[in-house]
């Protein structure tokens, strides 16, 4: 249900929801409406909250979807 096909696709989009949470939380007081924006594309990249996204990985390597 949260794995994806490879697991380099499934880190792909975990560096891309980091990238987005880490600009998000640099930039909240000077940007709140892109910072928020960025929270949200952060959890569509992740399938979820961080936990949805580690769950996906394991499944991801055991090959289960």
């Amino acid at each position: 249900m949260f794995g994806s096909r490879t697991v380099v696709a499934h880190l792909a989009k975990g560096a891309t929801a980091a990238a987005l949470l880490a600009w998000a939380w640099l930039h909240q007081s000077s940007d709140p409406t892109f910072a928020i924006g960025a929270l949200v594309l952060a959890v569509i990249a992740m399938r979820g909250c961080p936990m949805c996204w580690v769950l996906g990985l394991f499944e991801t390597i055991v090959g289960t979807d």
